[in-house]
């Protein structure tokens, strides 16, 4: 019987317990992608207060594909010392932590001063016109950025592998736990994955082999560069809740997901994190309910790695029953450690009221993911 505080093992990662801080854009670090000491006190906080595994915010692997102002960077070797800091003090409070890899693409969201922008800026995003290559799967426009990609070459994508190979091996020098590659939420590989953005016709686009395989390829590069035995987690929608009106293309379904997590496992990855659009269906925040346990459950009984699920994880009850049930490796968790970072400590204690969080989304809305009721 699974529970939230036994230990959590994952290639050669063993954590103190199966709760995950998930990955989230705190927005911390300088516009060169340098951790800041305030990012380092989340982290240190999170810590403190019981997390087990600390997923961090995203690290872009290359230049062009930074997703955010304030994301942290791993292109080369700039911050070596920075992130061996932050390992070693994280690693002092018996804590793991596992740095997030991105390529942004077209959902990356450019200030007005970003350096890839062309001046003069406006507030209006429908002119906020890159002045470099974001590539993308196809030259579609972003409704949500209104950014219009560069249909990324071969070499572009071979490129793009080999970077994320290469930032593992960096993670992994620095002393970081692992290394988790985001295939969701709407950025590079998660588009790729898509019908709605992917329309190309080589081997990239098309059948869902073909949209999986810049994925898998990327994961195929951080396991030769990593080693055998580093965790490389991979995080991935169930869905993406893409519809075309027109009925001519949709986007990633439930089944196909699923049939992308088994080859993801054969490529190498140590561990599937599940996620998905949680916009869809914030009415599940307040009753306490996992957003995407159903289908956590149903990877957990068809994989043979762990798989970590990912959001709406409130009540203590009902995080413990699924773990109990359904096979799943751990449970992340974000908002919840915005409002109470000790809150692992506080249920370990034995007050095992639910999450404090109200679902506001305040937090996702400022730099530093700060919570309105802790101002």
């Amino acid at each position: 019987m699974k529970s939230m505080f036994d230990p959590l093992v994952i290639g050669t990662l063993s954590a103190k317990n199966s709760i995950v801080r998930a990955a989230t854009a705190e927005s911390l670090a300088t516009a060169s992608g340098r951790p800041t000491s305030k990012l380092f006190e989340k982290y240190e906080e999170l810590a403190e207060g019981g997390v087990g595994t600390i997923i961090t915010g995203y690290a872009f692997v290359t230049h062009d594909g930074k997703p955010s102002e304030g994301a942290l960077g791993i292109c080369d070797d700039a911050f070596a010392d920075d992130y061996r800091e932050l390992c070693e003090l994280i690693h002092g409070h018996d804590a793991r932590i596992v740095m997030q890899l991105v390529y942004g693409g077209s959902k990356s969201k450019l200030s007005p001063d970003d350096e890839r922008r062309i001046a003069p800026a406006t507030q209006t995003p429908a002119d906020w016109v890159p002045n470099v290559s974001i590539l993308g799967p196809s030259a579609l426009e972003n409704l949500k950025t209104h950014l219009v990609p560069t249909e990324a070459s071969a070499d572009d994508l071979t490129r793009i592998a080999q970077a994320f190979g290469a930032a593992a091996a960096r993670a992994k020098s620095y002393g970081f736990d692992g290394v988790e590659i985001h295939a969701a939420h709407g950025y590079l590989l998660s588009q790729f994955m898509s019908r709605w953005f992917n329309v190309r016709e080589d081997e990239y686009g098309g059948s869902l082999e073909n949209r999986a395989r810049l994925t898998i390829e990327c994961v195929q590069a951080a396991r030769r560069a990593a080693g055998d035995d580093f965790p490389i987690l991979v995080k991935i929608n169930n869905c993406d809740d893409y519809e075309d009106p027109a009925g001519a293309r949709g986007g990633l379904s439930e089944d196909e997901s699923a049939t992308i997590c088994h080859w993801l496992a054969d490529a190498g990855a140590s561990a599937i994190d599940v996620s998905g659009d949680w916009h869809a269906i914030r009415g599940r925040d307040v009753a306490g309910e996992p957003f995407f346990a159903s289908f956590g459950a149903r990877l957990a009984r068809e994989l043979d790695i762990p798989v970590i699920v990912t959001g709406g994880w409130r009540r203590f009850d009902t995080n413990e029953q699924h773990l109990a049930d359904d096979g799943i490796a751990a449970i992340a968790m974000s908002r919840p450690f915005i409002r109470e970072p000790d809150l692992v400590n506080r249920w370990l204690s034995g007050n095992t009221k639910p999450s404090k969080c109200t679902s506001c989304g305040y937090c996702a809305t400022y730099v530093g993911i700060p919570c309105v009721f802790r101002q």
